[in-house]
């Protein structure tokens, strides 16, 4: 399994173009220059979650995953208009997990574990207490605060995604419209495009 982070919340749909406005003025207040960068969206239907993740040098691999780490801007933008808590995490398999919750703007909470510091069970072979015992680190509390399983929550990176260049406008438009059309069943009509 890859490192990788990101930003997490409930789908809450949102109007693409503002989308872009703050992802580029967060990129920006995290000290980087919003050109040749994406912002990635993936979306887990079943349950209704959202992934925000950042699509740039900066963000792939190991140091990309660690990135998150420090550079909360957009989670914070977002937990300021949103109705739901923005959940930053890290998920490093080789040394740590991070959460940290954010909501109107605010760091709400958090938690991170190294791996070092576990305290394995005597029976190391014993893969039930050793799943009962991962459900309790900050990746296994935040997929039971959001109703997924911790390995749906870690796989969420994978998912098919959609890329929303932010060095290019964008047309009015709900963002559950970027996803394929098996995500689209049950969603609201579409918002009304500007002229």
């Amino acid at each position: 399994m890859e490192a990788h982070g990101g930003y997490l919340c409930r789908f809450e749909d949102v109007d693409v173009a503002w989308l872009v406005q703050v992802a580029r003025r967060a990129l920006e207040e995290d000290g980087y220059p919003a050109d040749d960068v994406s912002l990635q969206i993936s979306v887990l239907s079943g349950p209704g979650l959202v992934r925000f993740s950042w699509s740039a040098p900066f963000a792939h691999g190991r140091a990309g995953a660690r990135w998150y780490l420090s550079h909360h801007a957009l989670a914070r933008c977002l937990s300021e208009h949103l109705k739901t808590a923005l959940h930053v995490y890290v998920f490093d398999p080789d040394e740590l997990e991070l959460v940290l919750a954010y909501g109107n703007g605010r760091k709400v909470g958090g938690e991170v574990l190294r791996y070092v510091d576990v305290e394995l069970p005597d029976d190391e072979d014993d893969a039930e207490t050793f799943e009962r015992l991962r459900a309790k680190w900050p990746l296994g509390h935040l997929a039971r605060v959001l109703g997924v399983s911790r390995d749906e929550l870690i796989r969420l990176s994978g998912q098919p995604a959609a890329l929303v260049a932010l060095d290019r406008p964008w047309a009015p438009q709900p963002m559950w419209q970027l996803f394929p059309e098996a995500l689209r069943r049950g969603r609201p009509a579409p918002l009304a495009r500007a002229g």
